[in-house]
């Protein structure tokens, strides 16, 4: 994928805060965006999965989007989510998004109806095709039931504007054999594989982790990328158990319960999300104490 990247480093794959009443609370989300800026975030990746798109309406999500890049006021990019099940709709969704400003898309994989790796072809194609701004493709199996091959993810890689895939499939070895076909244009979506998916040539990190331990995240990676590989690998084991904490239930759930243990206001969640269970989120509060953040 011989492009220019969006960013290099660690990006935060930021949560929606919501009120009580379930809305969007705007306020929490402008706190948000600008701890993370503040501690050297290095790209804002806004409703995608940790944002909780799939319950947002469409104005919702655009009115969100257009939030966010106001506030960053191009001091770092915003990359919105924008895939659909429904190639039609996720196409209205990134013109939305690229008129309201954002500065590039994350476009996951069709889910529940999923297509053959043909289709998969055809769906980036159509997907960026309707836009002028940089496409990084998500593939995350285990959320949609449809992995992208490392020959497929070569065939989308020769579209103009795709940049980058985020790789959250789990397999190092599929990683690397994209980074093979492909070169070096790879994130990690997995914040428990940041150090290891470096190794093999990536460029950073799309992170739920960052939300908590932004400032770590970003240094972990840059450590990495600086040639300080020993730190970064020290401080990857180091985080392992507030990683698996955040990933206990399902994601955005312990994310969510870790800010208002912060004291940032995230808010509740969106059926079919619900509380976190009270042993987990002991489990939770312990890991963020050993490490410091609490």
């Amino acid at each position: 994928m011989a492009k220019t990247l969006l960013f290099t480093g660690a990006g935060v794959a930021i949560v929606t805060p919501f009120n009580a009443d379930g809305s969007v609370n705007y306020d929490s989300l402008r706190n948000m965006l600008e701890y993370q800026v503040e501690n050297g975030t290095d790209a804002i990746i806004i409703c995608g999965t940790t944002g909780e798109a799939s319950t947002l309406t469409d104005e919702e999500q655009i009115s969100v989007v257009k939030f966010a890049v106001d506030v960053i006021n191009k001091r770092i990019p915003v990359i919105a989510g924008a895939g659909s099940n429904d190639t039609a709709h996720g196409v209205q969704l990134c013109k939305k998004c690229e008129e309201v400003g954002a500065d590039g898309l994350l476009i996951v994989t069709p889910y529940y109806n999923k297509t053959t790796q043909k289709g998969l072809v055809k769906y980036y194609e159509a997907m960026a095709g309707s836009v002028n701004i940089p496409v990084i493709v998500y593939s995350v199996a285990g959320r949609t039931g449809l992995n992208i091959k490392p020959e497929t993810v070569a065939e989308i890689a020769k579209i103009d504007n795709v940049v980058a895939i985020k790789e959250a499939s789990g397999d190092l070895s599929q990683v690397a054999k994209i980074a093979n076909l492909c070169g070096d244009k790879i994130f990690s979506g997995n914040d428990d594989q940041i150090t290891p998916l470096l190794s093999l040539g990536g460029n950073g990190v799309i992170s739920v982790l960052s939300n908590v331990a932004p400032k770590y995240t970003h240094d972990m990676v840059m450590s990495f990328l600086n040639g300080d590989v020993a730190k970064a690998a020290e401080m990857q084991v180091k985080a392992i158990p507030l990683v698996n904490a955040l990933f206990s239930e399902v994601n955005p759930i312990p994310v969510k319960a870790a800010l208002n243990m912060m004291g940032m206001n995230a808010g509740g969640y969106r059926s079919p999300l619900c509380e976190m269970e009270d042993c987990n989120k002991a489990n939770l509060e312990k890991a963020m104490k050993d490490f410091g953040i609490l």
